[in-house]
């Protein structure tokens, strides 16, 4: 199965496929906001702005799955972050991204990429695990705001942990050598 072919609802309830995507370059980002990494969609939306002229798409995912951190309808989700950080690039309905009722995007994803790259000095997944909200599996999603990248051809090129920010050096070096 291809990426491009997994169906997908938008935050309006209209189902459609990534296939809509297809030939961009993709930042796929299970999103929530109430959580301490919300101030992330700022960043996003930045990303957005700079790279969209050249084919990029930040794609947000929201999940409840962490904490309850996202337990808002569709609609206030979308008035959030739109009110809150002016989100222009796509939004997608809830869905979750860990344990059996995964969204099949994140089986995808996850297969690809198993492990999360971190950025230096993170002790933000070590706090989880000691709080005992660490993984349940090997491969799952670890907190709100990971990233996947994702190339023209539907590849997953990187996983990005959830405490890398969309501006860290690393993250967007990654982003701009698969946009060249």
């Amino acid at each position: 199965m291809s990426l491009f072919t997994t169906e997908v609802t938008t935050l309006e309830g209209e189902k459609t496929t990534l296939a809509t995507w297809k030939g961009n370059v993709l930042l796929v980002v299970n999103v929530a906001s109430q959580c301490g990494l919300t101030p992330q969609y700022a960043q996003l939306e930045a990303l957005q702005s700079q790279y969209a002229a050249q084919g990029f798409s930040v794609l947000g995912f929201p999940c409840n799955q962490f904490l309850e951190q996202e337990p808002g309808s569709a609609e206030e989700i979308r008035t959030f972050c739109s009110t809150t950080y002016g989100i222009t690039f796509p939004m997608f309905s809830k869905i979750e991204v860990n344990g059996p009722q995964r969204h099949p995007l994140y089986q995808a994803l996850i297969a690809a990429q198993p492990e999360a790259q971190v950025p230096a000095g993170s002790g933000f997944m070590q706090r989880r695990i000691d709080k005992g909200q660490g993984p349940a599996a090997k491969g799952d999603i670890l907190w709100n705001f990971e990233k996947f990248l994702i190339d023209r051809q539907g590849k997953i090129i990187a996983r990005f942990a959830p405490d890398m920010t969309p501006d860290d050096a690393i993250l967007v070096k990654q982003l701009e050598q698969v946009l060249a």
